[in-house]
């Protein structure tokens, strides 16, 4: 109730200093990187002495490996930087003590370290996040595709399984491109500036903060406002995870992939109109990606791409099942 009460204070003071000043997109994705930036230092100022912890790693080949890391300051990258090239190049997640854990995030204590890869024999929560990461970076090209004098407003990312057959990224855009219908010119417009980001190979970088600076950070989008209160409320702990992928600062309700890397094909497919909502009009884009480990002849590329290209119905909170664990598999290559 505290947390919640924070936030709506903090919400209307910075929601009341953003309606002076509207800044373009640009200095938007500056102002937003810069506290992340500043946050993110803040946190590493947090261990100003170097400590040692013990990571015990599991995984084929690896039981009874024993690393000696820095306390806050390696992340399971740089434990799998000490083992092999194909550990660092495929590793996508990993499990701490059991816990999902972004692979750039620090290690605060001794640990068991699993690193997770698209080529376990249970690939689900790697799969999961893969499929949250391709919404999360097709917001991103969204958010950069259109002239400044144009808003674009991304709406929190629907959770959809990988049985849907697409990935979702829900947005609004400026009410002067209601009328407007994306062409199959517009949707390869999107997909290259996707590739872009995958060809950068960009981390993804995470960073739990407190909802004041959540709330700081998107000072301009009442959206986002309300979607850190509510993930905040729903976080044991009171705290949003943001990501920065280049200069570009989003929310995520759960784990992303190491980087854009990881990514290989990658299209986009289709942008629903799905009518009026809370913020404007309301649209669904929808995409289709496989990651590099994972490869599709293109006579099947077109079957999944054409499966990708019809609307994903996203039920309502209490609507939603969860999914069975033999049906979270990405879509099927075989030919």
């Amino acid at each position: 109730m505290a947390t919640r009460t924070v936030c709506r204070f903090l919400q209307r003071r910075f929601a009341s200093a953003a309606a002076a000043v509207h800044p373009s997109a640009a200095e938007l994705r500056s102002q937003r990187s810069a506290i992340f930036s500043r946050e993110l230092a803040r946190q590493r100022a947090l261990y100003p002495r170097v400590e040692k912890i013990e990571v015990s790693m599991q995984g084929p080949g690896l039981d009874g490996t024993l690393l000696v890391m820095n306390r806050g300051m390696s992340t399971p990258l740089s434990c799998a930087r000490h083992l092999t090239d194909y550990h660092v190049a495929n590793s996508a997640l990993a499990l701490v003590d059991g816990e999902l854990w972004p692979l750039h995030q620090p290690l605060t204590h001794s640990c068991t370290l699993t690193l997770l890869t698209f080529k376990d024999s249970d690939p689900t929560q790697v799969n999961q996040a893969y499929w949250r990461s391709c919404s999360a970076l097709l917001g991103q090209v969204l958010q950069s595709a259109f002239k400044d004098d144009f808003t674009v407003e991304l709406l929190p990312i629907p959770e959809v399984p990988v049985t849907t057959g697409a990935f979702c990224c829900d947005v609004v855009l400026d009410p002067q491109l209601d009328s407007w219908s994306p062409s199959a010119e517009s949707l390869r417009s999107l997909t290259r500036g996707a590739q872009q980001l995958v060809q950068q190979d960009l981390v993804w970088e995470p960073l739990e903060v407190t909802p004041s600076v959540a709330l700081e950070v998107f000072s301009h989008s009442r959206c986002k406002q309300e979607e850190v209160e509510e993930k905040a409320a729903q976080n044991p702990k009171g705290r949003v995870m943001l990501y920065r992928c280049g200069d570009h600062v989003l929310l995520s309700g759960g784990p992303l992939v190491a980087r854009t890397g990881l990514c290989s094909q990658f299209e986009v497919t289709a942008l629903h109109t799905l009518g009026q909502g809370a913020w404007g009009l309301h649209r669904r884009a929808q995409g289709l990606s496989l990651p590099l480990q994972l490869q599709a002849h293109h006579t099947v590329w077109r079957k999944l791409r054409q499966r990708a290209e019809k609307l994903v119905e996203v039920p309502k909170p209490e609507e939603v099942t969860p999914p069975s664990p033999t049906c979270t598999s990405l879509p099927s290559t075989s030919q």
